[in-house]
C-alpha cells in the first residue's frame, strides 16, 4: 500500500479530533510530554492555551494577507504596505500577461501558498498554479489548530517582487511582542538558497543564544537602518495583544509590513536550550478567557 493511501485516512481521524486532543497529541510528538492546558507555564504551552481559550473571530483579517492591509495603512500608514497587484479567486484566475515581469504570488489564508517570480519569461506557469491551486484546498486551521485561520476565505494575491540590494536578498525582520512590548527578535536569511538561517536577538539587538527549527548564520546579520522604527512599528501594532509577531521587511532604506502571527511555529518549536522555553513563557501573561480585548477591532 502506497504511503499516501496510508496517510490519507490518519489526517481524516487527525481532522476530526476536537482541538484539545489534537493539540495534546501534537504537542506530546514535538516535546516528548504532553501540553499542560491547565496551568502553562512555558512560551510554547501558553502558545497552546491561547488557542483554546483566547478565540477573537475578528482576528482573522488580522492574519488574512489581504485584508490586514487596511488595517496597517490606518494605523501606521499605506507607506508601509506593499501594494496588490490582483487578487485571484482561483489559480486559473491568475492573468501572467497582465503583471510585470517579476511579482509574488501568495495565499491569503495560510504560509505555505507562495511563488516568487523573479523573471516572468523563465517562470513555469503550470506548476505555479498546480502549487497554488493546491494551496487553495486546504484550510489551515487543521494543521496547528490556530483558530484565526478557519474563517479567512483563500484566495492568491499578487505583488511586486521586492528585494533589498544592500544584501542581495529580502531579510526578514520578527518581533516578539506582548502586549506592545518588543522582548526580542530574530532574522530570517538565505531563504531563497534553501539553507534558511534564524538568528536571534534582543529588543537591543544583541545576539541570543537560541535556535529553533534553523541554524545560526556563521556569522550573524547587522542591525538594520531603520531598526528603531521597526521597533516603533511592532510596539504600536501588538499593543492590546497579549503576544503577537510582527514581521517587517527593509528594502533599501524603507520599511514594509510583511504579516502579524499570533502563534509563532503554531507553539510547536522546541527552543535550544530549552531555558528559553520558560524564559519566553515569563513574558507571555495570558488573559482572562472569559474576558478578551480588543474583541472588536
Amino acid at each position: 500500500m502506497s504511503s499516501s493511501r496510508i496517510l490519507k485516512p490518519v489526517k481524516q481521524f487527525l481532522r476530526v479530533l476536537p482541538d484539545r486532543a489534537y493539540i495534546q497529541l501534537y504537542y506530546l510528538a514535538k516535546f516528548r510530554r504532553f501540553c499542560d492546558l491547565r496551568n502553562p507555564s512555558t512560551y510554547n504551552e501558553k502558545l497552546q492555551w491561547l488557542k483554546v481559550n483566547y478565540r477573537i473571530p475578528a482576528h482573522s483579517r488580522l492574519v488574512d494577507k489581504q485584508a490586514v492591509k487596511e488595517i496597517i495603512a490606518a494605523e501606521i500608514g499605506d507607506e508601509y504596505v506593499i501594494p496588490t497587484l490582483a487578487v485571484y479567486e482561483s489559480a486559473d484566475d491568475i492573468d501572467f500577461d497582465a503583471l510585470p515581469d517579476s511579482f509574488v504570488l501568495k495565499c491569503t489564508h495560510d504560509s505555505e501558498g507562495v511563488a516568487l517570480v523573479k523573471d516572468k519569461s523563465r517562470a513555469d506557469e503550470a506548476a505555479i498554479r498546480e502549487h497554488l491551486r493546491a494551496a487553495l484546498k486546504q484550510n489551515f486551521f487543521h494543521i496547528g489548530r490556530e483558530p484565526h485561520y478557519r474563517g479567512i476565505p483563500p484566495r492568491i494575491i499578487a505583488e511586486p517582487y521586492i528585494e533589498d540590494r544592500n544584501h542581495e536578498q529580502l531579510l526578514d525582520y520578527k518581533f516578539f511582542c506582548f502586549d506592545g512590548d518588543v522582548k526580542a527578535m530574530f532574522i530570517a536569511s538565505d531563504r531563497a538558497s534553501g539553507n534558511v538561517k534564524f538568528d536571534y536577538f534582543d529588543a537591543d539587538f544583541t545576539p541570543l543564544d537560541i535556535r529553533q527549527s534553523y541554524p545560526n548564520s556563521a556569522v550573524p546579520p547587522a542591525k538594520p537602518e531603520r531598526y528603531e522604527e521597526m521597533l516603533d512599528i511592532s510596539r504600536k501594532l501588538s499593543k492590546g495583544h497579549p503576544h503577537l509577531r510582527v514581521d517587517l521587511y527593509e528594502v533599501d532604506g524603507r520599511v514594509f509590513f510583511g504579516e502579524l502571527t499570533f502563534f509563532h511555529f503554531s507553539g510547536f518549536a522546541p527552543f535550544t536550550p530549552p531555558k528559553w522555553d520558560e524564559v519566553w513563557g515569563r513574558w507571555l501573561s495570558l488573559p482572562a478567557p472569559e474576558n478578551p480585548v480588543r474583541a472588536a477591532r
